[in-house]
């Protein structure tokens, strides 16, 4: 068991949306689960049956509030939106393809591949921006609930955020972790700051059904 002070949280990104699929970057936009979302969110709902869990907090964007309300409703714990869990704010970028990115805007394409960590897209957020909005809201919602386990639902720039904290890799450090869609992340966090539990346990998905993404 971990020690008094801690707070166990468990990280779940949201479940997929139709613009996942599509690489559309979604940001702080309101996009709702597609077919396979909402099956993600069940799945990893009824994962956590049993979980001994004190509290959910998530996004107030739809796709993370509807996974969390499936994890919520099954375990019978509470839910509170935090505008703190959102995704990065992309700006301009919201919205856009991958590859309209690339083609309209060349040079932000291109700080945005390298990581910068104080470049922001055009009306954005930076990487360090998102980091300490991150660190600040964890540090809320964990310090509330020491000696208690949590669930927090957001974001895959989120989840890349907490993974980073916990293990001190910068944030131009390339990418080696999954980010998979409603993925169970176990993180301790103490006063101290975060450390890494368990990463991308994606057991519950196995048996995942192909579903026809017209009929969404």
């Amino acid at each position: 068991m971990p020690p008094m002070q801690a707070t166990r949280i468990i990280a779940v990104r949201h479940g997929e949306t139709a613009w996942n699929v599509a690489t559309r970057v979604q940001g702080q936009l309101d996009i709702g689960l597609n077919a396979r979302g909402r099956w993600q969110a069940a799945q990893v709902a009824q994962a956590l049956r049993g979980e001994p869990l004190q509290a959910v907090y998530a996004s107030d964007l739809a796709r993370a509030w509807d996974t969390a309300q499936a994890i919520a409703q099954v375990s019978a714990t509470g839910l509170t939106p935090h505008t703190g869990l959102r995704e990065r704010g992309f700006g301009e970028f919201e919205g856009q393809t991958h590859a309209d990115i690339e083609a309209n805007w060349p040079q932000h394409a291109l700080r945005w591949r390298q990581r910068e960590p104080d470049w922001a897209p055009p009306g954005g957020e930076s990487l360090t921006e998102l980091r300490e909005r991150i660190r600040r809201t964890v540090d809320e919602l964990a310090g509330a609930h020491v000696g208690q386990q949590i669930v927090l639902v957001a974001h895959g720039g989120v989840l890349d955020a907490l993974y980073r904290l916990a293990t001190g890799q910068a944030l131009q450090a390339p990418r080696s972790w999954q980010l998979g869609n409603a993925t169970i992340n176990r993180l301790l966090w103490t006063p101290e700051g975060l450390s890494l539990v368990g990463w991308s346990d994606a057991r519950h998905l196995e048996s995942e059904p192909l579903l026809d993404e017209t009929s969404d």
